[in-house]
């Protein structure tokens, strides 16, 4: 007998690879992949990764609603070639995330791989003053400097203006660490130069060129 969608769901609800289902729901790959297929088109899943990155595919029991705008990994994800796995559903009721506002929450988490794949976003800025300001608020302008030089490294970006990179290399009180306990062996003038400790060493960067 056919199983149902709901027990299907049942089996699947979380964060899955392809080898997984296979395994939950004792299947072949391709009956696996006709599977995920289907919920997809029903509603039921969300993809992440890909590429040279392992696939992800996030089923809900229920269907996905779509009210509001994308958060931060749906940012991230639709403008860096580094892919993320969102660990929750997160939507912006009211405004959309700017590329600026999603620098500066990227910054904020102070997760490895997540600053990581947002260094992809400095190509996409509009607004540096913005971009200034927001930092100044969150108290991370050193920080963004400092990932900014190293952005810049790696990827083409629009350059700032003098004045607000001299008014973050004034910044006072932050903390050290973007990423706690991380430090580079690589770039080390920019992390004189910002007194701010880079987490990635320059092999971590090669898939920002993708």
């Amino acid at each position: 007998m056919k199983e149902s969608i709901e027990s299907i769901l049942r089996k699947l609800e979380g964060l899955n690879t392809i080898d997984l289902i296979e395994r939950k729901l004792n299947v072949k790959r391709s009956t696996a992949i006709k599977k995920i297929s289907e919920l997809r088109k029903l509603g039921y899943v969300e993809t992440s990764g890909g590429g040279k990155q392992p696939r992800f595919y996030r089923i809900y029991r229920v269907k996905i609603s779509k009210i509001g705008n994308p958060g931060l990994y749906d940012i991230i994800n639709q403008n860096s070639p580094i892919k993320l796995s969102k660990p929750f559903e997160e939507r912006i009721i009211g405004k959309k995330l700017s590329i600026e506002e999603a620098i500066i929450r990227a910054i904020k988490t102070e997760n490895y791989r997540v600053v990581l794949a947002a260094l992809a976003l400095f190509n996409k800025i509009k607004d540096y003053s913005r971009l200034y300001e927001l930092a100044k608020k969150e108290n991370v302008r050193r920080k963004l400097g400092a990932l900014y030089e190293v952005a810049r490294r790696v990827i083409r970006t629009k350059k700032i203006d003098d004045k607000h990179l001299k008014l973050m290399l004034n910044a006072k009180n932050e903390r050290k660490f973007i990423v706690p306990h991380a430090k580079s062996k690589d770039f080390k003038d920019i992390q004189k130069r910002w007194n701010m400790y880079i987490p990635f060493n320059k092999q971590d960067l090669w898939r920002l060129k993708e």
